[in-house]
């Protein structure tokens, strides 16, 4: 079995496709739900011999089920945000140095080194939100390279700010961004503002490019950076502007036509951009599943980049019933 070093380690297409289907194979027995979902399905997974015949599991059974195939105890579980009362989904992580080298080499080949830039974050701190893998994301990241959390302290994020010199992420939740912006409205030098979405019932939505409009004119910034990640994944997919996502080398991105999860579009099967619901191959979810259908929408641009355009209604997701009791 693949270890997450020969994960990171891939850098090519061809190496993504074969890590996949030794992962699949791998998969398709240890995590019992997934292995049921497929028998559900009726598909053999002797028979799945390329990455395009690889089932996606329905994001909803991580709410459910137990999405799990470490041979020891998981170190942790990370969580969802429960808005509304909605149960979380709970993905359990049998490595925490799994992660951290994950996220660590993600952001990295987008930033740069982590010790080199201090990051503010616009977030609830760790020991307000244990169970976010977001939280324990940035908390590490802030500890490379300095900086610290703000949630509720506008002032004294600006003042820290001010001092420093060097290169800096502003990063949060969307509806802090919006609230720093509406009452302080500061001037950011030398610094990237990535917003990570979530108004979370605090503000209403707006259209993300009038959204990133408003920021930049309050910011003085050209352009702003966003993360796509979640609590059932492993990794993170990074824009660096016009919500345009591009994935590490170990994570990749496909559409499925809302109304059969089975047809799908891989990046450079057709020459313009195209849309439908997301798929996530991320192959660092080594000890869970790493082959997930999100409720997003989105567009997938012929050189495997995407934008999220919003989220799928209930009744349009397909086959997250067959598992759910």
């Amino acid at each position: 079995m693949l270890g997450i070093d020969d994960i990171l380690s891939i850098r090519t297409p061809r190496q993504m496709r074969e890590a996949a289907m030794e992962v699949f194979a791998f998969q398709a027995e240890a995590c019992a739900p997934y292995r049921e979902y497929i028998a559900l399905l009726g598909i053999d997974p002797r028979r799945v011999d390329t990455p395009e015949k690889i089932p996606f599991l329905p994001i909803e059974l991580f709410k459910s089920h137990t999405v799990y195939c470490g041979e020891k105890e998981p170190e942790i579980v990370f969580t969802s945000s429960n808005t509304g009362g909605i149960s979380p989904s709970r993905h359990p992580m049998a490595s925490l140095e799994v992660y951290e080298k994950t996220f660590r080499k993600a952001f990295e080949l987008f930033y740069g080194p982590a010790s080199e830039i201090k990051i503010y974050g616009l977030l609830p701190n760790y020991l307000q939100r244990q169970g976010s893998s977001l939280v324990y994301m940035v908390d590490r990241l802030i500890a490379a390279g300095g900086g610290g959390f703000y949630l509720d302290d506008y002032p004294k994020l600006i003042a820290d700010m001010e001092r420093e010199s060097g290169p800096k992420i502003l990063l949060g939740v969307s509806y802090a961004l919006w609230d720093l912006a509406e009452q302080y409205a500061p001037k950011l030098s030398n610094t990237v503002v990535m917003e990570t979405g979530g108004m979370k019932g605090r503000r209403e939505e707006l259209p993300k490019e009038e959204f990133h409009a408003l920021l930049c004119r309050s910011f003085g910034t050209e352009r702003i950076h966003s993360e796509y990640g979640m609590a059932e994944l492993t990794s993170q997919a990074y824009s660096d502007g016009k919500g345009i996502f591009c994935c590490p080398p170990w994570m990749e991105v496909s559409l499925r036509d809302l109304n059969d999860p089975f047809d799908i579009t891989l990046p450079g099967m057709r020459t313009s951009s195209s849309s439908g619901g997301i798929n996530v191959t991320d192959l660092a979810n080594l000890t869970s599943c790493a082959f997930i259908q999100t409720q997003d929408v989105g567009r997938l641009w012929p050189d495997g980049r995407f934008s999220i355009l919003g989220r799928a209604d209930h009744s349009e997701i397909r086959g997250c019933n067959l598992l759910i009791q």
